[in-house]
């Protein structure tokens, strides 16, 4: 990572547990940040929401929107592996 995104790192994470992980959870899931590359965040999702069908859409128009909405430095966000 680079400094920069050092820097993003710890503000994503901040986000992740305060305004996203209580919503995934809730369903049964659990999310956690992998690492920052250049801007795109990649998260790990497990639990229900492993290989959960509406899992793409709970990455890109919950987490990625909510993430890019409150730090406009995020690109975008995928599926660590």
């Amino acid at each position: 990572m680079t400094g920069k995104d050092e820097a993003l790192f710890s503000q994503v994470q901040e986000i992740i547990d305060r305004d996203i992980k209580p919503y995934i959870e809730a369903d049964g899931g659990r999310i956690s940040l992998h690492s920052i590359t250049d801007g795109t965040v990649f998260v790990r999702l497990a639990g229900a929401c492993a290989g959960c069908p509406g899992a793409a859409m709970t990455l890109k128009g919950g987490v990625e929107r909510i993430l890019k909405l409150k730090l406009p430095e995020v690109k975008e966000v995928k599926l660590a592996y």
